[in-house]
């Protein structure tokens, strides 16, 4: 093989090795935010422990030799432990919520020994990949008569006007000697350039293409068969090591070619296991069994579509008889068959009983891209402006068959303007005022809402509600949450908001002759505080459930002392919720 050759192979190996690592870094950063909340966090311990990783494994390669068998040992490992990273987190997170699960504060540090291990190999591959070059030979950019190394120094001599004494002869000539260490630092420059040219090619790779079309679980996989390949090729080019490491290459390539044929299998397990282990922990641990239907990765979220059915004893139910179908949106529940109808009586019919008469009025919807709300509001002849940032959820939506049977076509409302867009933004924009706005938001579970729950959001909404105008959200207990909570009154109270009714879904979710209570709801005022008459309410949801709904009252919204409220540009991190718990 001639030297050119032999170089590009080098650069390419180069180029997908970093490539890899990094995406293996993102991945295992948005996983742990979902499994432990908090994105800059998360983000931020993965960067710092990733790098140190690098550090410590440039570091080992000094005493590692035989570089071109033992960077086939490196990807062969890679390939294995980056894959298996991601499962690793997924079933060390996945144990039974009850008896014997892992506390917090032990799970926590142990999420994270994938970065590490994936950091340490990969601070391995640049020095093992600069001996591949030789030292002697011209670079792949001097060989075209582009030296960096003699256009730097020479560069920093023309502003200096200085000369190296040490690298020139008596009349001022380039020392001979001084091209063979030049081509050393050409070559290793040459080496980190293109390193640093594949780690942005996979953060922009990763943000837009796989993430999106792919997900998680089959995004590793797919960084798994790369680095499988990356070592089947540097020992076609670079025969190194016994071929028993090139079967091992080559084996673990057909097991991702394979899993990656089968993806939707392998996803739809590893969901499974993690949905029913963790995300239904309202349940008494392992008797709850899911069956996912479907699962897909939009541009801000991940949808999965899922089924679930209570197998363990009768006495711990709390939940509907027989299966029924939920959807979330990353890990956060959107809705269930058995409470949507009432979570939606809640967030809509409620508030709307506080109007004598609503059809002059105009609502907007924040979120709500199942269009369930607008379907309520479609009763009341009144004009939606509706704003969601997922153009994707809301085209599946659409054509669900599943919200298809509770949104009932909404999207066709002949009063509804609906806007992809950031509702941030779009109250920035804005001139118009309503007299409802209704929060149909997913609970701020990491730092993407951080805007969503800030002073200057609800002051933003506060500059286009009517004088009688009424905002309207779901809450999280503040008897479960109240660090939240707390964040959250100070947060409403410093935007202008000083009066809140509280009140709950009602319905008979389990469906044994009682009513229950459901999703918790507040009411924001700046100060008017308009009556519910239930009893005589236009929706009979409110009727039915008149007993409770008549009893809502009024409340000064709550300060607290030390409890900084939440902005834009000095967040407060206590405001998020941490799940799973």
């Amino acid at each position: 093989m001639n030297v050119r050759s032999r170089r590009a192979v080098v650069f390419a190996l180069t180029f997908v090795v970093a490539f890899c690592s990094i995406v293996y870094e993102l991945i295992y950063s948005e996983l742990l935010t979902v499994v432990f909340g908090g994105t800059v966090v998360r983000y931020s311990v993965t960067i710092g422990l990733f790098l140190f990783s690098l550090g410590v494994g440039a570091f080992l390669f000094r005493y590692l030799e035989d570089a071109p068998t033992n960077f086939l040992r490196v990807e062969i490992l890679l390939a294995v432990a980056g894959p298996l990273g991601l499962v690793y987190i997924v079933a060390l997170n996945s144990l039974p919520g009850a008896e014997g699960a892992l506390p917090r504060n032990l799970a926590l540090p142990l999420s994270h020994l994938p970065i590490v291990v994936v950091g340490l190999l990969s601070g391995l591959e640049v020095p093992f990949l600069t001996t591949m070059i030789d030292e002697r030979e011209d670079s792949l950019l001097s060989s075209v008569g582009v030296s960096p190394g003699r256009v730097l120094r020479r560069g920093l001599s023309l502003v200096f006007v200085t000369e190296d004494p040490a690298r020139t002869d008596g009349g001022g000539n380039a020392d001979p000697g001084a091209d063979g260490e030049e081509s050393d630092l050409d070559g290793f420059s040459e080496i980190l350039g293109m390193d640093y040219v594949g780690s942005l090619a996979g953060t922009v790779v990763w943000a837009l293409v796989l993430f999106p079309s792919l997900g998680l679980i089959s995004s590793v996989f797919v960084l798994g068969l790369l680095n499988g390949l990356a070592a089947v090729a540097f020992w076609w080019e670079f025969p190194a090591g016994s071929k028993a490491l090139l079967l091992a290459a080559l084996l673990v390539s057909g097991a991702y070619a394979g899993v990656l044929a089968e993806g939707g299998t392998v996803e739809s397990e590893l969901t499974e296991l993690y949905f029913e282990n963790r995300i239904e922990g309202e349940y008494v641990s392992g008797n709850m069994e899911v069956d996912l239907d479907r699962r897909f990765t939009t541009r801000y979220q991940t949808v999965s579509v899922y089924e679930r059915r209570w197998t363990g004893p009768a006495r711990y139910h709390n939940g509907p008889e027989g299966p029924e179908t939920c959807l979330r949106l990353d890990l956060q529940v959107q809705l269930c068959e058995s409470w949507i109808e009432a979570y939606h009586g809640g967030l809509v019919d409620v508030p709307a009983s506080f109007y004598e008469d609503m059809e002059d009025k105009r609502v907007l919807v924040v979120g709500g891209g199942d269009f369930v709300a607008v379907d309520h509001l479609r009763e009341y002849n009144v004009t939606v402006d509706q704003v969601d940032i997922d153009r994707e959820f809301m085209a599946y939506a659409r054509n669900s068959s599943l919200l298809a049977r509770y949104h009932d076509d909404a999207h066709e409302y002949d009063r509804l303007n609906t806007v992809v867009a950031d509702a941030f933004t779009y109250l920035g924009e804005t001139n118009r005022t309503y007299d409802l706005v209704l929060l149909d938001l997913p609970g701020i579970r990491n730092d993407d809402l951080l805007h969503l729950y800030s002073v200057e959001f609800y002051e933003r909404i506060d500059d286009h509600l009517a004088e009688d105008g009424l905002v309207v959200t779901w809450a999280y207990s503040r008897y479960f949450e109240s660090t939240h909570n707390k964040v959250y009154m100070n947060t409403v109270h410093e935007a202008g908001f000083t009066r809140y009714a509280r009140y709950e879904a009602m319905d008979d979710f389990d469906r044994d002759g009682d009513v229950e209570r459901g999703e918790i709801f507040y009411v924001l005022s700046r100060g008017h505080t308009p009556e519910l008459d239930a009893a005589n309410a236009s929706s009979e949801y409110v009727r039915r459930h008149r007993e409770a709904y008549g009893n809502v009252t009024w409340r000064p919204v709550p300060t607290y002392r030390g409890v900084r409220a939440n902005r834009v540009f000095h967040p407060n991190y206590d405001i998020i919720v941490e799940f799973p718990r």
